[in-house]
């Protein structure tokens, strides 16, 4: 595993994005994998640690209603363990229930006191559609002391509304675990910045690590800080664990 870190006087507590690769279907295996980058982290004095879209199963769409996971999974047990013994909040991608016929693309959060959280993928993709719910809460905003954290799934950070939305709710960090490739990290990259640079608030970015899905991962993983300007970055794909420790 690679690792880059970088400090900013913008966040209250370090954070850190994992650039994991995923096995296909594999829940199992990619619960071992997350450990791997959860242990890192630690050694590290990372807080909250972000995991890239459907982190825990691939970017497998029409497999989603076999794999719906909830915090408080049998499979997810050994990561809620590391949450609690490490002291850090580890927020995972899964498919999870929408209360619908269809499951959503979730951001499952484990926190080491015990208390999880569910954010529910806002914007789907078209090809997401048939597959896929879209959640009902757009800004879903978590606290650690002076940090509020905002999620996003994916496609949420091409809608400046979304960030827009999570910074007037109080946030001052914004994370998004992604799937893109690279014609669309070259599109996607710049609005990260402007949304960093015009909400003031520490943009992160988790992608995945390898291909998923059939879809061709950039890497890139990154973090902005709250000028806009990226303070770490992988180089390309790999797994890469980006930290930015606070000042």
């Amino acid at each position: 595993m690679n690792i880059a870190q970088a400090a900013t006087k913008d966040i209250a507590i370090t954070i850190a994005a994992a650039q994991s690769t995923s096995v296909p279907l594999d829940v199992a295996a990619n619960v071992q994998e997350h450990l791997r980058f959860v242990e890192a982290a630690a050694d590290h004095g990372v807080q909250w640690l972000v995991f890239p879209e459907l982190s825990l199963t691939g970017y497998e769409l029409a497999a989603m209603p076999s794999l719906v996971l909830h915090a408080e999974h049998a499979l997810l047990a050994p990561l809620r363990e590391a949450a609690r013994r490490t002291g850090m909040a580890i927020t995972v991608g899964a498919p999870v229930d929408s209360g619908n016929a269809l499951p959503a693309i979730g951001a499952i959060t484990l926190r080491p006191d015990g208390q999880h959280s569910v954010y529910r993928k806002f914007h789907l993709h078209d090809g997401e559609k048939q597959f896929a719910a879209p959640g009902l809460e757009a800004v879903h905003l978590q606290n650690v002391g002076a940090a509020s954290i905002a999620s996003a799934i994916c496609a949420d950070t091409n809608f400046p509304s979304h960030a827009a939305g999570a910074a007037q709710a109080g946030a001052n960090v914004y994370v998004a675990g992604i799937l893109t490739s690279e014609n669309g990290y070259a599109a996607e990259a710049p609005l990260w910045a402007s949304y960093a640079r015009d909400h003031r608030m520490v943009v992160l970015i988790a992608n995945h690590g390898g291909p998923s899905g059939g879809y061709v991962s950039a890497g890139k993983s990154g973090i902005w800080d709250a000028e806009g300007t990226l303070i770490t970055q992988a180089p390309g794909t790999e797994d890469w664990l980006l930290v930015a420790n606070a000042i």
